[in-house]
Order: C-alpha cells, then structure tokens, then sequence
C-alpha cells in the first residue's frame, strides 16, 4: 500500500527540499518505487537539485488542470532506478492548486508508486497545507535555532489538527530531522542542543543532518546529497531513510572535533 509523506517545517530555508530529494531517492535506492512532488508553485526548485529542471514539459498544475496527462508530467530519474520526480509551475499562482486536484493526483499516484515524498513550501499558506493535507507520515525539518524549532512546532500543530488523519481521528505519524547542525555553534551556546529540541517539539529524532559543505556543492550540480557516499551529510541522510522504514539504529549526535594545546591556546589568547 503507497505511503504518502510530506517534508515540512514551516520556515523557509531550512533544507526542505533538499531532504525531500535526499529521502526520496534513498527510498528509491531502498527498492520502493518513489515519486517527489513539488507544491512550491511558483517558486519550484526540486526540478534543479533533482538534475531535471532541462526535461520539464509539463507540471502539477497541468495535470490538475486537465491540460496533461499525469504519466507526461512525471520525470523518471536516470541514475536512480524506481525514482520519478513530479514538478511543478514557475509561472502560476499558488491559488492554482486546488484541493480535488491534489486529490485525484495523489490517488492517481497511489495505484503505481510505494512512496509519494511531498515538498512543501515555506509558511502555513495554500500549497503547504495541500501538501501536508493527504499525508500519512511527516517529516519536520528543522535547524537548530529558536525562530526555527518555534516554526516547526507551529506545524505540527497544524499536522495534528487539520490534515485528513486529524479529521478522521487519526494520529499522524511524525518525525524531526535536525538538519544543519553544526557542532561548534552548539558548544558556543549558538544553536540548541538536541535535547532541548526535543523537549520542545516532542517528536521522534530520525536524524541529524550536520553542516556540510557537500550540500551546497550537491544543489549547484543537481544531484541529491545522499549520493554523495563520502560526504558526511549524504551517509546522514541514508541512515535517517532507514530508520524511516524501520531500522531500529540509534541517533547519533555528532561531536565537535577535539582540538590540540596549540589551537586551544590560540583561541584563549584570540
């Protein structure tokens, strides 16, 4: 039976979309036939860190507006086998979405496709709310800072009260990433510790998502970051898709790089 999963947050900026494509095709690498939607009308950017922005024809809203068929809209991903991608406009309004038509999309995908990953778009408007509105499980993304967790925990209210689960008095699944974690900001009392992100939002930890330079490098040559094997975000990103699924493996939270008496003494002296 298809899972439908939606990557949230509600504050922009806070790696969406680049979790959506990670987990996306961790999924699909995992053999589960996978498609990634874009909700972000308007402001699509999944088409360009998915390395298919140069194949779009057509997009979500000519499917719902009956201007396409679903099966031309869909990009299949050509290093990832079982993985689709389904943009969406640049052009439209978010108001071009309308909720009959993410319906009769996402039951359209639910006959071929194990997972539907949903990318939502920043704030608590139109798109973010279809997006997250047919969800099965959810994925709340969200940096290690206070304006940040405050955003995330605004969504998962709004998970907990209006999404179709909510309606039918279903409790909806949901899980944090912490992405952009960087050791030593925590250690300087510039960002929150893990533990405190978790009193505060009170959701299972599928992840921690360090700093990392090969995210930025990943976006800018189109290609999701969980196939960077190297890269310590990429193995970071597969390990939360396993526990995704339901691989039992802990959580571990990174440690600053201990430093030698030479480095340590310059930074007294500095």
């Amino acid at each position: 039976m298809a899972k439908v999963i939606v990557v949230t947050s509600g504050k922009g900026g806070v790696g969406k979309t680049t979790t959506a494509a990670a987990l996306s095709t961790g999924l699909a690498l995992r053999g589960g036939k996978t498609v990634v939607i874009d909700f972000d009308v308007g402001l699509r950017n999944l088409d360009l860190i998915m390395g298919c922005e140069r194949r779009v024809v057509y997009d979500l809203i000519n499917v719902i507006n009956g201007d396409a068929k679903l099966n031309q809209a869909l990009i299949k991903d050509k290093r990832v086998e079982n993985l689709y991608v389904l943009p969406t406009s640049q052009t439209r309004d978010k108001d071009a979405l309308s909720q009959d038509g993410v319906e009769r999309v996402i039951e359209s995908l639910k006959a071929d496709f194990d997972y539907i990953v949903c990318d939502s778009p920043a704030g608590i408007e139109r798109g973010a709310y279809l997006a997250m509105y047919y969800a099965d499980e959810a994925i709340v993304v969200s940096n290690p800072e206070v304006s940040s967790v405050r955003d995330a925990d605004r969504m998962i209210g709004l998970l907990t009260s209006k999404s179709r689960r909510a309606e039918l008095g279903e409790t909806m699944p949901q899980h944090l990433l912490l992405t952009r974690y960087d050791c030593e900001r925590v250690e300087k009392g510039e960002m929150l510790k893990v533990e405190d992100v978790q009193e505060i939002l009170a959701i299972p930890l599928i992840g921690i998502i360090p700093e990392c330079p090969s995210v930025l490098q990943a976006s800018n040559i189109g290609t999701p970051v969980i196939l960077d094997e190297k890269s310590q975000a990429g193995r970071a990103y597969a390990e939360a898709v396993g526990r995704l699924v339901g691989e039992n493996t802990p959580v571990v939270v990174p440690k600053a790089a201990k430093r030698g008496l030479f480095d340590r003494l310059l930074r007294r002296s500095a």
